[in-house]
């Protein structure tokens, strides 16, 4: 697949385009996002995790604080909620869930986050870094 994306994307010939939404279904399908109910359980793990992930923030875990040169800001929370969003909609549900959350948390915060230099020449990952905030935040909800 990798090597038919390569030569489609570099060589002389243009891929043929294929509409898929029109641009009034495209904005349908936005309001109906921005629309989708999200309980309160749901908004409060994705500000707990985008928040954890801050390593500024002086309730963020020593693991964090240790790894993170910069964290997610508000732009990363308002990216998974629509995300989550999304996912419930395309699996034919009304509403996300946690279990979405945490799936999406490592896609969603990857993209917003960077490691210090000192946790990458020890071999952290931004990956494992977001899986271990998302088992903190379980682990405090579930204390609570």
């Amino acid at each position: 697949t990798e090597r038919a994306i390569v030569l489609a994307t570099t060589g002389t010939q243009d891929a043929q385009v294929h509409e898929v939404f029109t641009a009034a279904e495209l904005l349908a399908a936005q309001q109906v996002l921005r629309r989708m109910p999200v309980g309160e359980q749901v908004v409060d793990m994705i500000l707990d995790l985008v928040r954890t992930c801050r390593p500024e923030d002086e309730t963020s875990p020593d693991f964090i604080r240790e790894t993170v040169a910069w964290g997610p800001g508000p732009r990363a929370a308002q990216a998974l909620m629509m995300t989550v969003r999304a996912k419930a909609l395309l699996a034919g549900r009304l509403a996300p869930n946690i279990d979405d959350v945490m799936q999406l948390a490592e896609p969603v915060l990857s993209h917003r986050m960077a490691l210090s230099f000192a946790a990458r020449a020890q071999g952290e990952t931004l990956p494992d870094i977001i899986a271990k905030a998302c088992a903190e935040i379980t682990r405090v909800k579930a204390a609570a």
